[in-house]
């Protein structure tokens, strides 16, 4: 484990290692914090990593505070609930720790403490980030706890629209976090089919920006290699979970799948934020389930490209088919589900979220043109498990061996930790 640690500079500053938590203090200060906020989720802010964090503050002179008001899919209210911590307790700073939703709501809050217009004037959409004013954004500190969201080095925050059950995303250059503290160590606890979950939405960012269409050699280069250390690491991880070689390479992936998605995402995600929105489903695992059948259905934009990953990977069929029995041997190793069906989502859903899909942004980057009856037929398939000309590539054994999917009763702490976050695919600004 010594050699897996580093201090990069791409997108931005990120100190990478095992133990490095115990920097917090001396990043905040950079900064110019003295009175940082850590902004978490509930869950996990009932954890030892939370109080050892804070603690490691204080003992340093800090004075850290705690907002832990934060749901999985964060909506406005958690924002709010937020800015006002932050300004009752006089805080010049953000911690964002956690998951997806905890880094995606404290680097809101960051840009909404120096607002006074409402956050949705500054979705993503024209040139509505000019809205800001930018000297009363707050600066941040990430410390992602997941291997799956990349939120760390995200310029966004995809924050829920209660008003139409819709995740709108919420942009602007600076939201890019200054300091990224990545200590493998925080994702041990990280129970297997929430490692697994995360793990592939990894795999989806790489590889959704891998095949988007457009001119980004930087991007691509970076999706294909953290292709390959989800290859190699992500069973190892999910097998065991205190692998902490399997789990650094696995932080890491996650990092580079977001930071390679500025070139673009596609149909995977279009199909996984209805799902995600209306019914509560977890994003990473839909992202999983709804993969290979996104894949068939770009097959024919996309098969040269699969070709060269095929090779990247070490595969022993360097083709399309290849690749894709990979993806569905990999779900099957990990428990992955094959159907949407699987996890809540039925035929009376494909209807009313082909709309939903068709205007995600994510469409955009789809290699392929979308309508919202392909939107539609995709879901089904998605839904009845047939991929692309009706044919079903899992094999027999591999349907058997499947694991369905068991939300816990009580999500363990750090589990209900969405792993959202978009990063200006379509019109990519900033480094």
């Amino acid at each position: 484990m010594t050699t897996l640690r580093g201090n990069w500079n791409y997108p931005t500053a990120i100190k990478f290692g095992a133990g490095r938590i115990v920097e917090l203090p001396e990043h905040c200060r950079a900064l110019g914090m003295q009175r940082p906020l850590l902004v978490t989720d509930t869950g996990l802010a009932a954890q030892p990593m939370v109080a050892n964090a804070v603690q490691l503050c204080r003992d340093a002179g800090l004075h850290c505070g705690l907002f832990a008001d934060v749901q999985p899919n964060p909506v406005e209210a958690n924002v709010t609930a937020g800015v006002e911590a932050y300004r009752a307790g006089h805080h010049d700073g953000v911690i964002a720790f956690g998951g997806g939703s905890a880094l995606d709501t404290a680097k809101a809050v960051a840009l909404m403490v120096g607002q006074s217009r409402p956050i949705w004037d500054f979705e993503d959409r024209e040139d509505w980030f000019t809205r800001v004013d930018v000297a009363g954004m707050a600066p941040v500190v990430a410390v992602p706890t997941t291997s799956g969201t990349g939120s760390e080095v995200g310029r966004a925050s995809v924050i829920t629209d209660v008003r139409d059950h819709t995740k709108k995303i919420i942009f602007h250059p600076r939201m890019l976090p200054a300091i990224v503290l990545e200590d493998p160590e925080l994702t041990v606890g990280l129970p297997a089919h929430i490692t697994a979950a995360v793990g592939m939405d990894a795999l989806s960012h790489n590889l959704e920006a891998y095949c988007a269409p457009g001119y980004h050699p930087l991007a691509e280069g970076i999706a294909v290699e953290g292709m390959r250390l989800v290859k190699d690491y992500l069973p190892r991880a999910v097998a065991n979970g205190g692998d902490l070689e399997a789990r650094a390479h696995m932080l890491i992936a996650s990092s580079m799948g977001a930071t390679a998605f500025q070139k673009g995402l596609g149909a995977m995600h279009s199909l996984s934020h209805p799902c995600s929105a209306n019914l509560g489903t977890h994003h990473g695992l839909t992202n999983a389930v709804v993969m290979p059948y996104v894949l068939e259905w770009n097959r024919t934009a996309i098969e040269a490209k699969m070709v060269r990953l095929a090779a990247w990977l070490g595969l022993a069929d360097r083709s399309f088919s290849g690749v894709l029995a990979w993806v569905l041997e990999l779900r099957r190793e990990i428990g992955i589900p094959h159907t949407l069906a699987d996890i809540g989502v039925r035929e009376e859903h494909a209807r009313s979220f082909a709309p939903q899909a068709l205007n995600d942004p994510s469409t955009g980057g789809n290699p392929l043109p979308m309508t919202e009856q392909d939107f539609e037929q995709l879901y089904g398939a998605c839904i009845a498990g047939k991929l692309a000309g009706g044919l079903t590539r899992l094999s027999p054994r591999a349907v058997a061996g499947a694991r369905p999917w068991v939300a816990p009763a009580v999500a363990p702490a750090g589990t209900a930790l969405r792993p959202r976050r978009w990063q200006r695919a379509a019109r990519p600004r900033g480094p």
